[in-house]
């Protein structure tokens, strides 16, 4: 009987609202607790579209919200009492906002068990949030003011494999051992544009991705990737590295795949592994290039095309240098898998 009253009652409120000229899916999502100044689609029922309202807070979420977005608005804080019911978010898109460290309620992303996207690209941060939630996965925080990594802040996100920093104002001190510590499971970090002048420590072994481009990093400590075993794609892209701060074997390592080194102050071309498949050197000083010195394999030994001892390259840029074709007979010789090669 209390069923058939429900479902009455149901069925009075919608003729009501029909009458009143409401969309039905309107009325439905109002029904479902979505807040008036978003969408919920029917169709997506677990996501919460409130990006681009000009919102100065975050509207009260309802329970069932797995997806929730809030960018392009002006919001200044993230508070536990609009989030109070939100216990399930697996993602929140909190990007080009006006948020700062200030105005993140204290224990208030640690109560999100269950979120594995947090999004808060183009804000005000000062410094790395605190107080992450454990089941984070990915954590975009690029384009804000960020100078400081707290200590043990990534302690327990061992979840965590995708870390965005690029276009912040962190220097060589904000990024050490102790800051990065608690990283176990990491495989893309991006520092790129920033303001570091050496090679980050403390990176975790599992990183497989390392994007520096745009910084001022003048040197490559020896053996540097020794401690980074499963390297596989390295942008260092417009840094400041000259031969001279480039140590003949340390790109010698042969996880690496993809290696760009353009816009930099390169004369010569570095020793390469022989399973590295892209190159980027263009734009640097570079005047000419010797298969004999950079081949990774005794050109003599290289006599057949699909011998396991065949350097992997199938693309080269060496445009923006001193170089001038035709490339010399021994780079052909040595790279046989060569598909394009950029002068």
């Amino acid at each position: 009987m209390a069923h058939l009253l429900s479902l009455l009652c149901t069925l009075l409120l919608v003729g009501s609202a029909i009458g009143q000229d409401m969309p039905y899916e309107e009325y439905m999502a109002q029904l479902q607790g979505c807040p008036k100044e978003c969408r919920c689609p029917p169709n997506f029922p677990r996501a919460v579209y409130c990006d681009s309202k000009g919102l100065k807070s975050i509207p009260n979420i309802p329970p069932h919200t797995w997806y929730l977005y809030l960018q392009n608005n002006l919001i200044e804080g993230i508070t536990a009492d609009s989030l109070r019911n939100a216990t399930s978010l697996r993602w929140l898109n909190l990007n080009r906002n006006k948020i700062t460290n200030e105005g993140v309620e204290d224990g208030v992303l640690s109560s999100m068990s269950q979120l594995a996207h947090l999004y808060m690209d183009d804000n005000l941060l000062s410094s790395v949030p605190t107080k992450l939630p454990a089941s984070l996965e990915h954590l975009r925080l690029s384009r804000n003011r960020i100078s400081k990594i707290p200590s043990g802040v990534f302690n327990g996100l061992n979840k965590l494999n995708l870390l965005d920093l690029q276009g912040n104002k962190l220097m060589d001190d904000a990024v050490t051992e102790v800051s990065l510590k608690g990283l176990n499971n990491l495989v893309q970090i991006n520092l790129a544009k920033n303001q570091l002048t050496t090679m980050p420590l403390g990176l975790p072994p599992t990183t497989t991705q390392l994007f520096l481009d745009g910084n001022n990093i003048e040197k490559i400590p020896a053996g540097y990737f020794k401690d980074l075993p499963k390297v596989a794609f390295l942008r260092l892209n417009h840094n400041k590295l000259g031969s001279g701060g480039v140590p003949k074997n340390v790109f010698n390592v042969s996880s690496i795949l993809d290696l760009q080194l353009s816009h930099n102050q390169l004369t010569e071309v570095p020793v390469i592994p022989s399973g590295l498949e892209h190159l980027h050197l263009d734009h640097n000083n570079i005047k000419s290039v010797d298969g004999t010195n950079v081949c990774p394999v005794a050109i003599n030994t290289v006599d057949d095309a699909v011998s396991e001892s065949v350097p992997r390259l199938r693309y080269l840029r060496l445009d923006g240098n001193e170089i001038k074709p035709p490339i010399p007979n021994n780079v052909i010789l040595c790279f046989r898998l060569l598909r394009s090669i950029v002068i």
